[in-house]
């Protein structure tokens, strides 16, 4: 049974969200607890929205003000002050996520609002205009993409698509890969080895970038296009060594040995693909659609700049995932739903949507607004002339709520480098990780009962 908007979660409840080590107990916990908004009528109504830096901007939060009438009170992203929140039973208003993994995990703890009524009654968020990758926050209890929305991604991109310089490709007398059609994942990485630079023994140029948004996602994708998937039929365990997710690791361990590119044995220095990519150290960056965001303020980058489809393996399924998806979705218990509301058809469907649809970072999230997407200058035409082909592909594929990708992510950080370092087979890695795993998949779903 559900909880009572506004209700303290049950210690039980309140297990199942803090096993992800992002908090030590109960206790601990409630002392962070703070304030937020208390559903002030009239001119005066405070609604408060947790999220990471740059997600809403000060302006934006004047602009609110203005048009709305509402005060957005912002409050920096944090797992422990959230879990802390929610357990009290006094949490924010809305709440930034990653459909493509936190949906699972906050819908299956009841801690999070349907949205489906406020859908139905919109004026502005009308349900035939939203783009299907809004179907990584609807969940009915089982599967990803199916059942009530909890929330809405503000963009998105196809993360497993990615951007290559032509100049590198032509100084290493490389083809470029077709703009419409996938080159294979076995294509793909014998490309960046042709591109990788290396001097006395260090690599100066990357080949190419492989990382997905996590390692979990990636794998999950990865598995998909092969024509599998990682994790069972309720996602309460996953299996590396089916012939599928044992193909997408191995390929992956093999970007990772022959290092052409940034992994856990040899990090990239900038900690991310753009700065690297922008100093012409990266022939190839795995990013999808929104780094063009960046590349597009330098001119002589994006006119050597190209988005190629996302690859598929040999004799497999295409596959084009959307591994992030990042939105809001409202607890709850929030105490101010309406305001909250609100807030959300403005900040989706009006003025900040449509900047974000016209600064390049990122596709749409309702179809109506593709136009207002950056097609003036050629690159902008060709880009998007690739994503659009992409759109085609586009599908969901579900993670498990039993916890969450950086808790994965963890557990593969901490075993994977020695196979990278090949002082274990693959198969023993995929033995190794489904132990790990598993067991944490396992006291999620106890939890979550």
């Amino acid at each position: 049974m559900r909880p009572h908007a506004g209700a303290s979660l049950s210690r039980r409840r309140f297990l199942s969200l803090s096993a992800t080590g992002a908090a030590t107990g109960a206790a601990a916990l409630s002392g962070c607890a703070m304030q937020v908004s208390t559903g002030v009528s009239g001119s005066g109504e405070t609604v408060t929205v947790m999220v990471n830096s740059g997600d809403v901007l000060p302006e934006q939060v004047q602009q609110a003000k203005k048009d709305l009438g509402i005060k957005i009170v912002l409050v920096k992203y944090d797992i422990t002050k959230l879990i802390a929140m929610l357990t009290s039973g006094n949490p924010p208003d809305l709440v930034r996520g990653v459909g493509a993994v936190d949906l699972p995990f906050f819908a299956a703890r009841d801690v999070a609002e349907e949205l489906d009524p406020y859908f139905a009654r919109s004026s502005v968020l009308k349900l035939d205009d939203l783009d299907p990758v809004n179907d990584l926050w609807r969940y009915d209890g089982r599967t990803q993409g199916k059942g009530p929305r909890y929330g809405m991604a503000k963009d998105f991109s196809q993360d497993s698509m990615y951007w290559y310089n032509a100049s590198a490709f032509g100084r290493a007398g490389v083809d470029h890969p077709p703009e419409t059609e996938p080159i294979t994942y076995e294509e793909w990485l014998d490309n960046a080895k042709r591109l990788v630079q290396r001097k006395s023994g260090q690599t100066t140029v990357f080949g190419g970038s492989y990382l997905g948004l996590t390692r979990a996602t990636l794998l999950a994708t990865m598995t998909a296009s092969a024509g599998g998937s990682l994790f069972n039929d309720d996602f309460s365990r996953v299996d590396f060594t089916t012939p599928e997710a044992r193909r997408a690791l191995a390929w992956f361990i093999d970007y990772c040995k022959t290092k052409v590119g940034p992994s856990l044995i040899q990090p990239d220095p900038n900690g991310w693909d753009g700065p690297t990519y922008q100093a012409g150290r990266l022939a190839m960056s795995n990013a999808g659609y929104w780094l063009g965001g960046m590349i597009g303020t330098d001119k002589k980058l994006a006119e050597v700049s190209r988005l190629a489809p996302a690859p598929l393996f040999a004799g497999g399924e295409r596959v084009s995932a959307c591994q992030g998806g990042t939105g809001l979705w409202m607890p709850r218990g929030a105490k101010n739903k309406d305001a909250a509301w609100r807030v959300f058809e403005w900040f989706f469907g009006e003025e900040p949507a449509k900047a974000r649809a016209a600064g390049g970072w990122g596709i749409p999230t309702l179809k109506s607004m593709r136009s207002l997407m950056p097609a003036k200058e050629d690159y902008q035409k060709r880009a998007l002339e690739v994503q659009d082909n992409e759109l085609k592909h586009f599908s969901v594929v579900s993670f498990t709520p039993y916890t969450r990708a950086d808790a994965l992510d963890a557990l593969f950080n901490q075993i994977a480098p020695a196979a990278m370092n090949g002082q274990i087979s693959v198969d023993t890695l995929a033995g190794r990780l489904n132990s790990a795993i598993n067991e944490q998949l396992k006291r999620g779903k106890e939890q979550v009962g």
